[in-house]
């Protein structure tokens, strides 16, 4: 789309509002003379009273351009019925339908198999795009303008290509109830005007004093005993890996734009939309099913996403889980096993406030309430024979540990064991949004890897999986695109190798491609890997 299209689709068509005053010649029950109602009892007895003239001049409207769709908006179920009945092919949607007929007949008028709908702006005046309409009557008005408002906007709105016509029916016994809303339009759209008028300023004074600037890109790598950092892009790293190189990989990956770690372009975490999310993230995948050895496995620590309505347009949870196991599986990876990891809901509540934890809304409406969202750790294997087998003792696995790790809920993972809270810090040091909790990383590489492997993380933040997997007796290779992150990792894992001093001051022979070799101490590049900074001399 160009720019100017973009532009035009954010352009609002024009909005015509037409007042009809039905005359009424008889008083309303209860006065001697035809008045304009002065209370609300007086102005509800009026509406009553004049349901069939308000009902007839609707009725003519919607004759007049039969080719035309049209909204009947009505407050009383009286109107509702009378009006289906005066207006031919009218399907009327009551609260009292049912759920599915509700939606069905919803988005038959949506996709212009129905012409004509009569409901309340109870029913369907919030949120639904109903743009293929152009002409709207409200037969019964209150003095919400609000209720108004949003009722109109369901075809005024950015989209519709056609002016829109909102017909308004009172009768003249009913008081200044026209009065009422033309001025509350008027006041609102003075102060919105105002309000743009401010922002307008707000921005040029931003912009007089900053610029906004996308990060610039660096690569830097530092190494270890037993472990190497690069600050890198983790699809470019991850493409100068050699084929079947990594024996394991743990990490959480962004969860979408959930959190956004920096302004960089390569940042998945920075995506616009689901869409770039996963348009990048799959190149990793692919790269991640060509590093990986055979018969090995990636585990992904995950959750599922909550949705809101400004940004999804409903208030629920997308299955962000089940689309990487899917992810995977489209490059040939077997979805192996997955654990369910408990966190505290009232703990989840408390950081997020989030409408379907809070307890309040089990005495509102707990249809709108639900459970915490729990974590997952997600492994998929890639196809063929592991060639290394991992074998481990009893000593190493008694029964109780393996039931324990086998257990398809883990209830024990403490949330504050992460490396945030291990690894001493000065003040100024950046933390980490979300880092992930040691022993779920130490589960993972106890269980799938064996003394000695390689652990790969393409987002290894502050160097959690890492640090983990220096303590386990295994090598590490990790990248992270925020320096800030970079430097804590490094320095995270160097203390992880001082903490573990001897594991990898010795050559150990390692079998590569089912031949015994000897890799220096502390190697990890070896012939596992290209070395992107011999590559770029």
């Amino acid at each position: 789309m160009c720019d100017k299209c973009m532009c035009e689709s954010f352009i609002l068509p024009p909005l015509t509002h037409h007042s009809h005053v039905v005359e009424i010649e008889r008083p309303t029950d209860g006065m001697l003379f035809a008045m304009p109602a002065e209370t609300l009892q007086e102005r509800i007895s009026a509406r009553r009273d004049s349901i069939e003239e308000r009902v007839l001049e609707a009725a003519k409207m919607v004759a007049a351009e039969p080719l035309e769709s049209w909204i009947i908006w009505c407050n009383l179920n009286s109107e509702s019925e009378m009006l289906a009945k005066a207006i031919h092919g009218a399907v009327e949607i009551t609260g009292a339908d049912s759920r599915e007929f509700k939606e069905q007949a919803i988005l038959d008028f949506a996709e212009g198999r129905t012409r004509v709908i009569v409901t309340k702006d109870s029913i369907a005046g919030y949120g639904l795009n109903l743009q293929v309409c152009a002409r709207m009557v409200f037969v019964g008005l209150t003095d919400s303008w609000e209720r108004f408002y949003q009722a109109v906007r369901r075809c005024w709105r950015f989209g519709q290509r056609r002016p829109v016509h909102v017909h308004m029916i009172s009768a003249s016994t009913e008081g200044n109830v026209l009065d009422n809303l033309k001025r509350k339009d008027e006041e609102a759209a003075e102060m919105a005007e105002e309000m743009a008028k401010n922002t307008q300023d707000l921005t040029r004074m931003n912009l007089r004093g900053t610029t906004r600037s996308a990060a610039p890109y660096h690569r830097d790598i530092r190494k270890g005993k037993g472990w190497e950092m690069h600050l890198s892009d983790c699809v470019e790293m991850a493409q100068e890996m050699r084929d079947e190189s990594a024996d394991y990989s743990i990490y959480s990956p962004p969860f979408e734009s959930l959190y956004t770690y920096s302004n960089s372009e390569r940042d998945m975490g920075n995506s616009r939309d689901s869409d770039q999310f996963w348009e990048h993230y799959r190149f990793l995948i692919a790269e991640t099913f060509r590093v990986m050895k055979s018969g090995r496995l990636v585990s992904i620590h995950c959750m599922n996403l909550p949705t809101s309505k400004v940004r999804d347009g409903v208030i629920g949870i997308r299955d962000f889980r089940g689309e990487i196991i899917r992810a995977f599986e489209a490059v040939g990876f077997i979805y192996h096993s997955e654990v369910c990891i408990w966190k505290d809901p009232v703990t989840a509540m408390q950081r997020t406030k989030a409408l379907g934890l809070l307890h309040k809304q089990i005495r509102k409406d707990s249809a709108m309430s639900r459970q915490g969202i729990p974590d997952y750790l997600v492994t998929l294997r890639k196809p063929g024979d592991n060639l290394e087998p991992i074998a481990h003792t009893s000593e190493q696995f008694p029964v109780s540990l393996w039931q324990k790790y086998a257990s398809p809920i883990w209830m024990d993972i403490n949330p504050s064991d992460t490396i945030q809270h291990k690894s001493a810090r000065e003040h100024e040091d950046e933390k980490h949004i979300c880092p992930l909790q040691l022993d779920v990383i130490r589960r993972g590489i106890m269980l799938w890897s064996n003394p000695g492997d390689l652990v790969w993380s393409p987002f290894a933040g502050i160097g959690s999986e890492g640090y983990v997997a220096i303590e386990q007796g295994r090598r590490f290779i990790g990248s992270e695109l925020k320096r800030s992150y970079w430097n804590q990792a490094c320095a995270n894992l160097e203390t992880a190798h001082h903490q573990s001093m001897t594991l990898f001051d010795e050559p150990e022979p390692r079998t590569i491609n089912g031949e015994e070799v000897i890799l220096p101490a502390g190697s990890i590049m070896g012939s596992e890997f290209i070395d992107p900074m011999q590559r770029a001399r």
